[in-house]
């Protein structure tokens, strides 16, 4: 059985590795919301002017921003960099990547009266830029990490309420025509019944984005203390449900309005990491999971055919 704290978690989880430089303003739209205010000067300062920032020493940087030197510091650490000098580094290439035209584009909240026309041109914007954001920030790591504890697995629960429980639903899916014992609950208290069951050897995995979801919490963290490998999937990696997470990969969303609430960019960089997890589960179970996949697709085949008429 594991210990149940989270400190344990976190001492036996692998360091991430810092994020890519294109993947900084991603990372400032995801957190910024739980910082304190004196970071979000920070963490907008760097995302904002990259270039500038990357020219100023920690002290010019507190300086700028109205705040203290260890409040740069400390921002640096939540926005995945060891200290303020990988910040600075990471700015610096960034800076060079948008002088080399490679800024991403800003694209406006959806108005209620905009044409559909300017819907579809915004969210098709918001949507790559998401993917982008997110691909950039995945810690490939912990994806390899977590795709070898769900090749293994005897067995696999995903947890997920609302639009992340559809996202579960999808893994699961692909996970069975595989061959994969693989179960979806969306129901929190049948979720925690069956975290009971597991054991090592078993995995369970968790989507939210929050990373505050209770009825997500919950099981995996029955599920930890029963010693089942845990992998959260969740735009807050530094959240409540990071506790319980042997492997964490974290997904970045645009920004929120009113017409566009998070759960919808949300569910967007999910199934990129959902996506990328099934491939690599196919990749090293390819001798099994091929023929398993052509037997789904024969056994479904006749219901996609027109049907003869006599």
């Amino acid at each position: 059985m594991k210990e149940t704290f989270s400190e344990v978690a976190v001492e036996s989880r692998p360091a991430p590795t810092p994020p890519a430089p294109a993947a900084l303003a991603a990372k400032v739209r995801t957190l910024g919301p739980s910082m304190t205010r004196s970071m979000q000067r920070v963490a907008e300062a760097v995302a904002g002017d990259p270039a500038g920032c990357a020219a100023l020493t920690v002290t010019g940087l507190a300086e700028r921003t109205r705040t203290s030197e260890a409040t740069v510091v400390r921002t640096s650490r939540l926005l995945g960099y060891p200290g303020y000098r990988d910040l600075r580094l990471a700015l610096a290439a960034l800076a060079a990547q948008q002088a080399a035209g490679g800024a991403p584009a800003v694209t406006a909240d959806i108005a209620v009266d905009d044409s559909l026309s300017d819907v579809v041109a915004k969210l098709a914007q918001e949507e790559q830029q998401c993917l982008a954001d997110t691909a950039a920030g995945l810690d490939v790591t912990q994806l390899e990490a977590a795709v070898s504890a769900l090749v293994s697995a005897r067995r696999i629960d995903v947890y997920g309420i609302g639009a992340s429980s559809l996202v579960g639903q999808d893994l699961v899916q692909k996970l069975l025509r595989i061959g994969l014992i693989a179960h979806a609950h969306a129901d929190p208290h049948l979720a925690v019944t069956n975290a009971v069951q597991m054991r090592a050897g078993d995995v369970a995995l968790a989507i939210t984005h929050s990373g505050r979801t209770t009825d997500v919490i919950e099981p995996l963290r029955v599920a930890f203390d029963h010693g089942a490998t845990t992998i959260a999937i969740t735009g807050r990696p530094d959240s409540e449900i990071a506790s319980y997470a042997d492997h964490i990969l974290t997904t970045s969303t645009a920004r929120e309005s009113e017409l566009r609430p998070a759960a919808m960019s949300s569910r967007t960089s999910q199934l990129l990491v959902v996506d990328c997890l099934f491939i690599g589960v196919a990749q090293r179970t390819y001798d099994t999971a091929a023929p398993a996949l052509s037997a789904s697709y024969e056994a479904l085949a006749h219901r996609h055919s027109p049907r003869s008429h006599r």
